[in-house]
């Protein structure tokens, strides 16, 4: 990262109450990095967040791997943990929202987006990461599109063009008069508003708790000199508090946007009158 001590974590300056200098406070510049490799002007670079994306896809890869490249009939831990785990995806995400005969073709997806997105929040609270992947828009959109394009080529291919644009307007004779105002909206809200908050909504969850996090971290820090330590022993123990909490708040998040993945695909598979 930059040398610039208002772009670095708190145990990495010297910078503390009374010594003349301002609080460090975390802002856009704390999600900054510079390229680990090639650069930036060029747009051809490889960031610490790429780094921990590639990384956490592999460790994602390689538990899966493990836990099932040699299944016993008598499951290991690590095969009885990611059982667990496939399974509550299986059945309290994907047969409770698309039903078990239409959806145990997107299981495998499902699962593979909501590790993901875990792992990818994880960052956050892990030593030396301590970064968010999710946090940098350019993430959740990308998945966010990727669940828009399988959630429009479903419809498609189920319906056809004219069952097509009626499940995006929410075509229904029974509104009456007001059915034309009714099909724009749902229309707009559809095929524009829903991908971008898809994204958005797992992206500023991730950005406000990291930036939270960074605020009581720093202050921790800033404020252990002479009587501040009092007040640092307060900030410590928010930084344990908020860190617990955002554990939930990452395994919520990446619960809340597969569960809307299958809102959508059981929206796009479904009968139309």
């Amino acid at each position: 990262m930059s040398a610039d001590p208002t772009q670095v974590l708190a145990f990495e300056t010297d910078c503390h109450i009374f010594d003349g200098c301002g609080f460090p406070a975390p802002g856009l510049h704390s999600f900054l990095f510079e390229p680990l490799w090639g650069d930036a002007d060029s747009n051809m670079y490889f960031n610490k967040p790429m780094l921990l994306a590639l990384l956490g896809s592999i460790i994602i890869i390689g538990f899966f791997w493990a836990a099932f490249g040699k299944p016993k009939v008598v499951p290991g831990k690590l095969q009885m943990v990611a059982e667990a785990g496939y399974d509550f995806i299986r059945r309290g995400v994907v047969y409770e929202t698309i039903g078990k005969k239409e959806g145990e073709k997107y299981v495998p997806l499902i699962v593979s987006l909501f590790f993901f997105v875990w792992m990818m929040n994880l960052w956050s609270v892990i030593p030396v990461a301590q970064f968010p992947v999710t946090s940098i828009i350019a993430y959740p959109a990308v998945l966010a599109v990727l669940v828009y394009i399988l959630w429009v080529s479903l419809t498609f291919k189920r319906h056809g063009f004219v069952g097509f644009f009626k499940n995006v307007t929410g075509y229904d004779k029974s509104l009456g008069p007001v059915l034309p105002l009714a099909m724009v909206i749902e229309f707009f809200s559809n095929l524009l508003v829903r991908p971008f908050t898809h994204a958005v909504r797992l992206f500023a969850n991730m950005f406000a708790g990291h930036t939270l996090l960074l605020l009581f971290t720093i202050a921790s820090w800033y404020l252990l000199n002479g009587i501040g330590i009092a007040y640092a022993g307060v900030s410590f123990i928010m930084t344990l508090v908020m860190t617990a909490f955002e554990l939930f708040i990452q395994a919520l998040q990446a619960y809340v946007f597969v569960l809307l993945t299958c809102t959508y695909i059981q929206g796009a598979l479904a009968e139309h009158h």
